[in-house]
């Protein structure tokens, strides 16, 4: 089930209504893409909080799908990211509904010291991903549009539109804006200090970039 219910707390209008959504198998990388990944596929770093393993920041949407192209990656939809986020759960957080264990799974404003840091250093979702709630928010595929209200089958968002979405909180972000079903979105050549991004593939696919 994709989106938020009425009841949850700190929930925006726009993360609902709560839809049923059937994916394909695909496989997403464990860790925001790192600096030291998007400086050997671009040849430089934009990063404001420098760091070889610290997530690549200040991409746009554009900045990030010239890296998909040039690897063979793709940016999550809207739907797989969430999918991915929520790793089974229904709950609020992927660890539960009570944000007072956020710090343990999440860099946000309430931990982070007003900065990035290193990924994969807090615990990971079921699904074994890090970061995906906190650190940076995450570039996603699609253009920004109102949730359907009927059962989807790998959506890929509308056909067109002025902005792209973005979903996880960051290193700025209060607890309430690293929720599962939180939506964000930002013009396609918007770069901010608060964003990167993470990449996933079609299953089976045999040639990965490592960390």
């Amino acid at each position: 089930m994709m989106g938020s219910p009425s009841g949850e707390a700190g929930r925006d209008g726009d993360e609902g209504p709560q839809h049923q959504v059937t994916l394909s198998p695909y496989l997403m990388s464990k860790t925001e893409a790192t600096q030291a990944v998007w400086e050997r596929v671009m040849g430089s770093n934009p990063s404001h909080f420098k760091g070889s393993d610290r997530p690549v920041q200040e991409v746009s949407w554009e900045d990030c799908a010239s890296f998909c192209e040039k690897t063979g990656l793709a940016l999550p939809t809207e739907a797989q990211w969430e999918y991915a986020c929520r790793a089974g759960t229904q709950t609020a957080y992927y660890f539960g509904n009570d944000s007072s264990s956020l710090g343990d799974y999440e860099w946000y404003n309430g931990n982070s010291s007003s900065q990035t840091h290193p990924v994969a250093k807090k615990n990971p979702n079921a699904y074994g991903l890090y970061d995906i709630a906190g650190n940076v928010g995450e570039w996603c595929s699609d253009w920004y549009g109102s949730y359907p209200s009927n059962s989807a089958t790998d959506p890929v968002g509308p056909k067109d539109g002025s902005s792209r979405i973005g979903r996880g909180g960051g290193w700025c972000d209060g607890a309430s804006g690293c929720r599962s079903a939180r939506r964000d979105y930002w013009y396609p050549n918007f770069r901010g200090v608060n964003l990167g991004f993470r990449v996933c593939c079609a299953y089976p696919k045999s040639q990965v970039i490592d960390k």
